[in-house]
């Protein structure tokens, strides 16, 4: 019995060397190798499910859309998804791009959706919820595929995201015709549509209007914040391998500071219950936004309860937001 406790003993602190080695070696690394955490923080490489056809939305129960490319910059090529409106299903069987381009000066409200890391415009349930939910509530629904996303080309960085959003945007407006276009940004893709809402601003284009679901302050202080960051909150240097490395990949989405300089209409949606973005967040950005403009009138801050279980994913879920979008998406139309 001695010999055999002796055993485990030393099979117990085998282990925990083991994972002590491992837990130092993980923020060395990053440190040494920078673009890992780029890697990480975009996450685009999570492909699953594996052999899926992107081509093919019909195959993946979305039987009323679209898909193409566009060319941002030479050499990268993103994929899109447009979803029609659940009332014009039925017109849609069958037809091509011409149509569904035709289709987007109906006056029924566009929303690009810019999701956030990891898997592409399918891979996550969510995402795919949340299409059939704006087109069963009567919008237009174009999801971007960033670039090393999915089937897109190239390699992301946070200007590239930036640029393939923009050029997404402005397409869609060429085509509208009117039709108000609207920016929805999904944690990390909060990022992306805050810089190209203060990009449209610069250029005297104002977005007609942006959302943002769990949206984050910055990327410093989401990784800090983030569950995975939390482990090694105790860790010396903690802000030197890890936030200052995140610098280093030139990787900043400053929603914080885009918000001071944006006038679109803005409404965040957040659940309280969200583990990886925290609510706090949502509320320092939900002050900025107030302290920076003069009219708060264009200005919406919905919380969900934690109770609702919707966490960092499921708002889509709720009952109530097909009607909360309406309210304000609609006025959007007559700016």
């Amino acid at each position: 019995l001695a010999r055999s406790g002796g055993s485990w003993s030393v099979r117990v602190k085998t282990l925990f060397i083991a994972l002590l080695v491992v837990y130092i070696s993980v923020p060395v690394t990053l440190r040494l190798f920078p673009g890992l955490l780029a890697q990480i923080v975009f996450f685009h490489f999570f492909k699953v499910p594996f052999f899926v056809d992107l081509e093919c939305p019909a195959d993946l129960s979305l039987n009323h859309t679209v898909n193409f490319y566009l060319t941002p910059e030479d050499g990268v090529t993103v994929g899109v998804w447009h979803t029609v409106p659940d009332s014009q299903w039925e017109q849609a069987q069958g037809k091509g791009l011409p149509w569904y381009e035709a289709s987007l000066g109906d006056d029924a409200p566009v929303i690009i959706y810019l999701h956030g890391n990891g898997g592409t415009r399918w891979a996550v349930s969510h995402r795919v919820g949340l299409i059939k939910m704006l087109s069963a509530a009567g919008f237009h629904v174009l999801v971007l595929e960033y670039r090393g996303f999915g089937d897109s080309t190239g390699q992301p960085s946070e200007d590239g995201l930036t640029t393939d959003a923009l050029q997404l945007y402005h397409w869609v407006k060429a085509h509208s015709r009117g039709s108000p276009v609207c920016l929805w940004g999904h944690s990390l893709g909060t990022g992306v549509a805050t810089n190209v809402a203060r990009k449209l601003q610069e250029q005297g284009n104002p977005a007609d209007g942006v959302i943002l679901e769990a949206p984050y302050t910055n990327i410093r202080e989401e990784v800090a914040y983030h569950p995975l960051g939390l482990i090694y909150w105790l860790f010396p240097g903690f802000e030197y391998f890890f936030l200052d490395t995140i610098a280093l990949n030139n990787l900043v989405f400053p929603n914080d500071e885009n918000l001071k300089t944006i006038s679109s209409p803005l409404m965040i949606l957040h659940a309280e219950d969200d583990q990886v973005v925290p609510f706090h967040m949502s509320q320092e950005l939900h002050k900025i936004v107030l302290q920076s403009r003069s009219s708060k009138d264009e200005v919406r801050m919905c919380s969900f309860s934690g109770s609702l279980g919707y966490g960092h994913n499921k708002i889509f879920k709720d009952p109530d937001l097909p009607s909360v979008l309406w309210e304000f998406l609609q006025p959007l139309a007559q700016r």
